[in-house]
């Protein structure tokens, strides 16, 4: 496979994504492939494509979902609150489309990303508020404010949109999912196989 892109839908609420951020970026960095993020709107995309939100799930799910955060937040030994104060974010949708400006403009949109999904999960900051993704910004050396005023812009808009629809295409129903040529895989506790797919290993893909 000579196309070294690998793709990954998620939202910037998601504990997944969180604990899978460093280590996508290091397995892409190692097989010198590409990563594009591409964020969507979870609660438009997943009823359509049969996830179920965390809220909505029965208490027993609700409980389980919780003891594996727990468990691979101690296995990665990455902080993590299981249950932030500003936990679900009252919108997460700006935060996804301040990441998408920030990669359109050739900016280290991984670093904010992660930045963004700490704030959240281990800092208990409310990212919902523009004040506070245009400081994360600030903090990586980049112009938050300008970030935060490109996340409505049309072409930012637009590409939202291009997301949410190629997201419901796919078959996307969970964050983070990632694709590699044809290799479809949810959830960041299967990116060993997509550092298998990357280092030329056969992975099946259907």
């Amino acid at each position: 496979m000579t196309d070294r892109l690998v793709e990954c839908f998620y939202t910037l609420s998601s504990p997944w994504m969180y604990l899978a951020g460093p280590r996508l970026r290091a397995i892409a960095a190692r097989h010198g492939a590409r990563v594009l993020l591409r964020p969507y709107d979870f609660q438009a995309v997943v009823p359509q494509t049969g996830g179920i939100p965390l809220r909505t799930r029965p208490q027993p799910r609700q409980e389980y979902h919780a003891l594996e955060l727990d468990r691979w937040s101690r296995h990665l030994d990455m902080p993590l609150v299981p249950k932030p104060r500003h936990y679900p974010p009252a919108d997460q949708r700006p935060a996804g489309r301040m990441v998408m400006a920030a990669q359109a403009r050739g900016l280290d949109a991984q670093a904010l990303s992660q930045a963004i999904l700490t704030a959240l999960w281990v800092e208990q900051r409310d990212i919902a508020l523009a004040g506070v993704r245009a400081a994360i910004g600030d903090a990586l050396g980049m112009d938050g404010a300008a970030l935060v005023a490109a996340e409505e812009g049309p072409d930012v808009h637009a590409e939202w949109a291009a997301n949410n629809a190629a997201a419901v295409a796919r078959g996307v129903f969970g964050s983070p999912t990632f694709f590699f040529g044809d290799l479809w895989l949810w959830g960041q506790d299967r990116l060993f196989f997509l550092d298998q797919a990357l280092a030329g290993e056969t992975v099946q893909s259907s």
